[in-house]
């Protein structure tokens, strides 16, 4: 890319096909370099260069944001093997993180906020020590065993129910075009936002597609993605979308939308049954059943707590 000229953070997003939000938040951190033109940020194609370099220097399959709960950052790999990187996006997994910091201060816990497909994939290659995942199959209508039996070909690991939450459409206030249904999305007068490949949002909506013989070229807006649930609600709320799929945790959190939910889904952590022996485990596995964390989970709204903590399967 030229490096004579500058970039909005919007341009920036599409370069790296990630969010507008992910562009600010890395700006905040400081690790994307940006200057400011009165009210208007800008960012250098040096410096974007620089910073896509960098990523490409750390081999992860998400090297494009290194985040901590606490502010630590550093190699995925170096942390895995000395303390903690627990891979997903749900906000649950922060407050999850606080509480193990506050009872081992001396241990590294990096954050990645990243889809099941690439958690699931970064567990394998140990690069992560904790996942979550929501993949949803249609052979079995289950929840996240065949995946974890499939991308963790010759190891053990545990699943672990974190939370249960609905998966469905975020609409504008009074929901004006009538969208209830999968069968919506194909309309004429519809347009859609999607998720990025091989987050759960995104692999729902194709084992949908595919058990309603559905083809996906003919639903406007499937190729244009964001990379969050809030994302995808707050392009819908600004009119830039009738139509986006996620979590009815992040409807809460944006104005003007409506949440027509869909299927109920089982939000799992996954770790290696090696792993669960380790006294950081087995601290994780005593917050999860704890009152604290519980009624903190709770007051957040939006979740359901019954079988949090509670072993699913191993495999």
């Amino acid at each position: 890319m030229p490096n004579d000229i500058s970039y909005t953070p919007e341009e920036v997003a599409k370069i790296l096909k990630i969010s507008k939000f992910t562009v600010y938040e890395l700006i905040k951190r400081g690790e994307l370099t940006a200057y400011h033109i009165g009210r208007k940020v800008r960012v250098e194609g040096a410096d974007l260069e620089n910073y896509i370099q960098k990523a490409k220097s750390v081999d992860t399959p998400f090297a494009a944001a290194p985040t901590s709960a606490s502010g630590n950052q550093g190699n995925p790999q170096a942390v895995a093997e000395e303390g903690l990187v627990i891979c997903g996006q749900d906000m649950i997994l922060d407050i999850l993180t606080r509480h193990l910091e506050k009872q081992f201060p001396h241990i590294r816990f990096l954050r990645q906020y990243i889809g099941s497909i690439d958690g699931l994939t970064a567990l394998y290659r140990g690069l992560a020590n904790v996942v979550t995942a929501h993949l949803w199959d249609s052979d079995t209508d289950e929840y996240n065993i065949p995946y974890v039996r499939r991308m963790l070909p010759g190891h053990s690991a545990t699943i672990i129910n974190l939370i249960y939450r609905f998966e469905g459409f975020y609409v504008a206030k009074g929901n004006p075009k009538g969208i209830f249904f999968w069968e919506d999305l194909v309309r004429p007068n519809v347009h859609f936002i999607n998720r990025e490949r091989g987050s759960g949002a995104r692999v729902l909506l194709d084992e949908k597609l595919r058990v309603l013989n559905i083809n996906h070229t003919s639903i406007q807006g499937y190729t244009e993605e964001e990379m969050s649930h809030v994302a995808v609600a707050s392009k819908v709320a600004r009119g830039e979308a009738d139509v986006g799929l996620g979590i009815e945790k992040a409807a809460l959190q944006v104005n003007n939308l409506d949440f027509i939910p869909l299927q109920k889904e089982r939000y799992d952590l996954v770790v290696r049954q090696e792993d669960l022996k380790k006294p950081h485990f087995q601290a994780l596995l005593s917050i999860l059943n704890s009152t604290a964390f519980r009624n903190e989970v709770l007051g957040i709204g939006g979740y359901d707590i019954s079988q949090m903590g509670q072993v699913i399967a191993t495999v």
